[in-house]
């Protein structure tokens, strides 16, 4: 069995007004909450085995203020310190000047959405100040063309021609979301991942409608870099530990 070294599972936490939440196909009115503490939930998904943690600011994907959410990311970036552990984190980040302000928080990796469309210079010029390690797109699509604005925009750009062009500029990491099945625990996209990945030579993450530990391990021995859990974790019908 071929299956990727490095694949990581990255437990989500979605932040929207300082909660911990899971939306349903992105949409900000079908929004389930999980938790009023997220440094708590850090703490549980990281005393399991998680190594990095996947946290989405959607105040900030959503064009909204995001003080509480910055200071929710403080307190689970001190727990991932305390585990030696690693966060991924997106959401709104859309300057030189976000990207910077989450590294000095101490973020490991920063996730680009919006601007990989509409600004693609500063991916270039984000590869080139902190490296291909540091910097992912996060590509969300329905029906295999990109969606932005915190999926509420659509594009007519098909989803594997960015990550092609992404890959052009040297990007090593992307984050492929299949809207139509997020947070529905309908099972992952996997044809669609696996054929960005393997098209595009990218390391790609794949996110969205995990529903059992099958999944995970199909993941796996498609060679993709990791996936990104949220709803099976927090609804209990996948256990982190088994899948880590």
């Amino acid at each position: 069995m071929n299956v990727a070294p490095n694949f990581t599972v990255y437990p989500a936490i979605d932040l929207r007004g300082g909660q911990v939440v899971r939306l349903q196909e992105g949409d900000p009115t079908r929004q389930t909450a999980y938790s009023s503490n997220p440094a708590s939930v850090a703490w549980r998904w990281l005393s399991t085995g998680a190594k990095w943690l996947h946290v989405v600011n959607l105040d900030g994907a959503f064009d909204q203020p995001d003080s509480v959410n910055t200071t929710a990311l403080r307190a689970i970036l001190s727990t991932a310190v305390e585990f030696g552990a690693q966060v991924q984190f997106g959401g709104g980040l859309r300057s030189l000047k976000a990207l910077k302000a989450a590294f000095d928080l101490g973020v490991s990796r920063a996730v680009l959405g919006t601007v990989i469309v509409e600004e693609p210079e500063l991916v270039q010029q984000a590869l080139q100040r902190w490296g291909p390690e540091r910097i992912a797109a996060g590509l969300d699509a329905r029906d295999g063309l990109v969606r932005v604005r915190g999926w509420q925009q659509s594009t007519p750009i098909p989803a594997l021609q960015l990550a092609q062009d992404l890959r052009a500029e040297g990007l090593d990491f992307l984050i492929f979301t299949d809207i139509a099945r997020d947070g529905l625990q309908t099972g992952i996209n996997l044809s669609a991942t696996r054929e960005l990945a393997q098209r595009s030579g990218l390391n790609v993450i794949a996110s969205g409608g995990v529903r059992a530990a099958e999944d995970v391990q199909a993941a796996r021995e498609a060679n993709l870099a990791g996936i990104i859990m949220g709803r099976a974790l927090y609804e209990g019908t996948v256990k982190l530990e088994e899948v880590l």
